[in-house]
């Protein structure tokens, strides 16, 4: 595991495993990473920017349970995404 630091200001270092893009876009998410957060084939992720950074978010059903109750008041996240999801296996 390489450790990069500088990225993040100051005395800040973070663990952090290193892949390439191919030439069709995709990315191999290394295997330590892909079972400590239960990435398994099918598995969708999410791409959020945050702060000039690109950040993976594994849409597991873990996830998708912690934000129950977190938007009280607003129209269901978990509908929404399961209507995307149902979208994106139509085309």
């Amino acid at each position: 595991m390489a450790y990069l630091s500088g990225i993040l200001g100051s005395g800040v270092r973070m663990k952090t495993e290193v892949s390439t893009v191919t030439t069709k876009g995709q990315l191999v998410i290394p295997s330590k990473l892909r079972r400590k957060y239960s990435i398994k084939e099918g598995t969708q992720v999410a791409f959020l920017e945050q702060e000039n950074r690109l950040v993976l978010q594994p849409l597991t059903a873990a996830f998708i349970r912690s934000l129950r109750g977190s938007l009280s008041g607003e129209p269901s996240a978990l509908k929404a995404l399961l209507e995307e999801r149902k979208r994106e296996r139509e085309l």
